[in-house]
């Protein structure tokens, strides 16, 4: 590896790395966003909403594909890649600096999603253009080597996220955090954009967008030219089905869905669901390069589609161990305590709301949407028509209150479900015992298959397509793969848990995704390891 190329691999992942960091803050500090600007509704409605405006950042990416890649094909890979980071480090910042919903009322929810859409737009302008840009600078043979780099920075700015947040968590006590340290990382963001702004400014435009722009053979409308060819299309569409789509999910759950399912399902402290998720992805994140070096000799697709497959067949019981070993009273509940609601099938309907418009009201959807909440496990009798809702519990029935819900809550707890702060549960205080060890190691395994999935596919969606549209091209099929099957996976799959009564249910959303892509990308995928990308 030359100077030059070094510099380049270090400018490209350093400024991504920092966007990812800005990005994953949101998600990273979800209970508190949720605390703040979420605070006129109720607890769980509150957390639905920051995880969905975590996800309108994810939404809006295909669209930020499509602007910032046609510019990047127009004018230049460097030049776009600094405006994104512009873009994405001052709507960073200004959330730092916001006012809550008790300010300001309903300017805050709404200010804060729009500051999260500024994201989202910049981040589905960075990728495809740091990308881009490595692949062109990268020898014939090490595509995957070079571009892995650029993988790493997802998980790296999620890993610096989480370091600074634990950071200032256990530099201050849990009010200072909740009042205003959790703002710090936003406002910090300021800093890391002006260490971004310099890095890339030193570098050149990518070699082949220079040879293309002397010959005078750029695209005059790379979307059209993209996406309006029939030819170019198919590849797209290939790309995200038998490609991204999987990738996207196998991370999305690997990765943000693990550290949920810590906090929310398993009901493990803040801190210690930080340190686990960034032990695991410290001890994974060195095999993107080991993955993304192997594809330069065995191939892009063998690899993806590799992973898709074995974390379809291992969610399920990697996530049961993860319930078994982190909170062995909520797994030894779900089998020794019963739970069965008995209602009138007319006053239940389907709890599936990803994007919670719908209100609740009867006594079947509101008692079923507790127990999910609280991780509870339930089996749904019909009942009589126009029988009442009817709670029990290892064969007591809840009496009917005003407090219902919270009832059948504190009496799931009596029977042996866990109660908040259960000595059971991991946690960093105890030391580092086998308990947390193993969590580590079981989380470990599912960075290993983001690895896999993640490692090669930049390379693989440069290869796809031509010099001429490869920004555009490349840009939307990773964006509406990761953005839209990825980004909606944490509320969907908090969805499914809500409607079925299964903590588990919500696995089958990436398990079906994925297997989708292994089928179509096993028969549709083309190998590209060996492709010429030089040719316009």
């Amino acid at each position: 590896m030359t100077r030059e190329e070094k510099k380049v691999i270090i400018a490209s992942s350093t400024g991504t790395v920092f966007e990812w960091y800005d990005f994953y803050l949101a998600g990273s500090l979800a209970a508190n966003i949720s605390a703040n600007f979420f605070s006129g509704v109720n607890p769980t409605a509150g957390f639905i909403f920051t995880l969905l405006s975590f996800a309108a950042g994810f939404a809006v990416r295909p669209f930020g594909a499509l602007f910032f890649g046609r510019l990047g094909d127009l004018i230049g890979r460097k030049y776009t890649f600094l405006v994104t980071m512009m873009v994405m480090g001052l709507a960073t910042f200004v959330v730092g600096l916001l006012p809550g919903y008790a300010s300001i009322g309903i300017a805050a929810p709404i200010a804060f999603i729009a500051c999260r859409l500024l994201q989202g737009l910049a981040l589905g302008g960075e990728y495809g253009g740091a990308a881009t840009y490595v692949a062109e600078h990268a020898p014939q043979n090490r595509r995957g080597f070079y571009t892995s780099f650029i993988q790493i920075t997802a998980t790296f700015g999620l890993f610096l996220s989480l370091i600074v947040i634990l950071a200032l968590r256990l530099s201050m006590s849990a009010e200072s955090f909740a009042a205003w340290g959790w703002r710090v990382p936003f406002l910090l963001s300021i800093l890391l954009l002006g260490v971004s702004i310099w890095i890339r400014l030193q570098l050149q435009e990518s070699p082949a967008f220079t040879k293309m722009k002397a010959e005078g053979t750029l695209s005059k409308a790379p979307l059209s030219e993209a996406f309006g060819e029939w030819k170019n299309a198919k590849i797209a569409l290939i790309a995200l089905i038998g490609g991204t789509a999987g990738q996207a999910v196998v991370w999305y759950a690997g990765q943000f869905y693990a550290l949920f399912f810590l906090t929310q399902t398993l009901k493990v402290d803040g801190t210690t669901a930080n340190v686990l998720i960034a032990a695991s992805l410290l001890l994974g994140t060195p095999f993107f390069v080991v993955f993304g070096a192997l594809s330069d000799k065995i191939g892009r697709k063998p690899i993806i589609l590799g992973g898709c497959l074995i974390a379809a067949l291992t969610f399920f019981p990697l996530f049961t161990t993860l319930t078994k070993v982190g909170n062995p009273t909520l797994y030894n509940a779900h089998d020794n305590v019963k739970i069965v609601v008995t209602a009138d099938p007319a006053t239940c309907g389907s709890l599936f709301d990803p994007v919670n418009v719908r209100t609740f009201t009867n006594s079947c959807d509101t008692t079923r949407k507790a127990l999910a909440g609280g991780a509870l496990n339930y089996q749904l009798v019909p009942g009589a028509a126009g029988s009442p809702t009817k709670v029990e519990i290892s064969g007591k029935e809840v009496p009917v209150s005003a407090t219902f819900a919270a009832d059948v809550i504190a009496a799931a707890q009596a029977a042996g479900y866990p109660k908040p702060g259960d000595a059971g549960i991991v946690n960093i205080n105890k030391g580092l015992n086998g308990q947390f060890w193993s969590m580590i190691g079981i989380l470990f395994i599912l960075v290993l298959y983001v690895t896999m999935v993640y490692g090669p596919i930049a390379a693989m969606l440069v290869e796809l397509f031509p010099t001429r549209i490869r920004y555009t091209g490349m840009s939307l099929p990773y964006h509406i793969g990761n953005g839209w099957f990825g980004g909606f996976l944490p509320p969907t799959m908090f969805a499914i848990v809500a409607s079925t009564g299964d903590i588990y249910s919500g696995l089958w959303y990436p398990v079906v995704i994925a297997l989708m892509t292994f089928v179509v990308g096993l028969l549709f995928l083309p190998e590209t390891k060996d492709r010429d990308i030089y040719k316009s």
